[in-house]
């Protein structure tokens, strides 16, 4: 099951208004606060799970969707966020390779 919100639909229109839209890639990556889900725009491959909410192609590797499922693309106040059943595990919180680690 996959949810794009009205808040993330409405910024996802604002990027795209003046251009084609793409297909949004959902994946995992790792920083100091630990792995979390981001968003790019990618082309989807054979080993993606392609998926569609309010006119926009969201694409994800199928097995990361199948252990991550279901998930939701809302807005926060840092920006986007996807939601996810998934336990990520903790962060590090403070490693030393980081600008933005104090």
């Amino acid at each position: 099951m996959f949810t794009l919100t009205l808040a993330a639909k409405e910024q996802i229109d604002s990027h795209f208004k003046d251009k084609a839209a793409s297909p949004i890639r959902i994946y995992l990556t790792h920083g100091c606060s630990g792995p979390r889900f981001a968003l790019a725009l990618d082309e989807p491959t054979d080993s993606d799970e392609v998926l569609q909410d309010s006119g926009y192609t969201f694409v994800m590797e199928k097995e990361l969707f199948k252990q991550a499922s279901p998930l939701t693309v809302d807005m926060s106040p840092m920006g986007f966020v996807v939601k996810s059943e998934m336990e990520l595990g903790g962060g590090g919180g403070g490693c030393s390779g980081c600008t933005s680690c104090g």
